[in-house]
């Protein structure tokens, strides 16, 4: 059975979710990134996406994630197209991988940006970063160069940030520097390893 230790771990576009990611695994977590997993099956899928989409979405033998993105995000039925596509495959294999990490007996992240959205994984636990609405759309645009509109529609494609906290086992605040996240991360660790060794 997949998901025994898991923990969900989510958040919001621009709170700082691949971070705290890189900062789990630096203090001695395993991570299983839905992302990159996404990331592998649609540069696997060309084909799929040449004939769906068009020629304009990729770019050589990869597919052009940033134009694939404005499109979905902007087309609600092209958006379904691909997550029809891609939420089964992903899921296959985060479960493969989860039920591989469920050996240890230990607690690991699973890195799923649309988790509360989706409701789709029987994971009892999780953690959200979270940063303030507004922290969180002037992250976004100064990351990703998009208008105050564009990055709005793209915020809000998602649950609000409040929304997820409220659901959330447990919390990281990323709405200071890199320093107060580190030590919010290290807390976090010390919490499982406190309630599992």
């Amino acid at each position: 059975m997949a998901f025994e230790y898991a923990i969900a771990l989510t958040g919001g576009i621009a709170t700082g979710k691949s971070t705290v990611a890189s900062l789990l695994a630096l203090n001695g977590m395993r991570v299983i990134d839905a992302d990159s997993i996404s990331h592998e099956i649609l540069d696997a899928s060309i084909s799929w996406v040449k004939e769906t989409f068009g020629d304009s979405y990729l770019n050589g033998s990869k597919v052009d994630r940033a134009k694939l993105g404005s499109l979905v995000f902007s087309n609600d039925e092209q958006k379904k197209i691909l997550e029809d596509f891609l939420h089964p495959k992903i899921r296959d294999e985060i479960e493969k991988r989860s039920i591989k990490q469920d050996t240890f007996k230990f607690p690991y992240l699973i890195d799923i940006p649309l988790f509360f959205e989706k409701g789709s994984y029987d994971i009892k636990e999780s953690v959200v970063v979270y940063t303030p609405a507004e922290i969180q759309l002037e992250r976004f645009m100064k990351r990703n160069g998009y208008s105050e509109e564009e990055s709005l529609k793209r915020i809000s494609s998602q649950m609000p940030i409040d929304d997820k906290k409220d659901r959330a086992t447990w919390v990281i605040d990323n709405s200071k520097n890199l320093k107060h996240l580190q030590q919010e991360v290290e807390d976090f660790v010390e919490n499982i390893k406190a309630k599992y060794l």
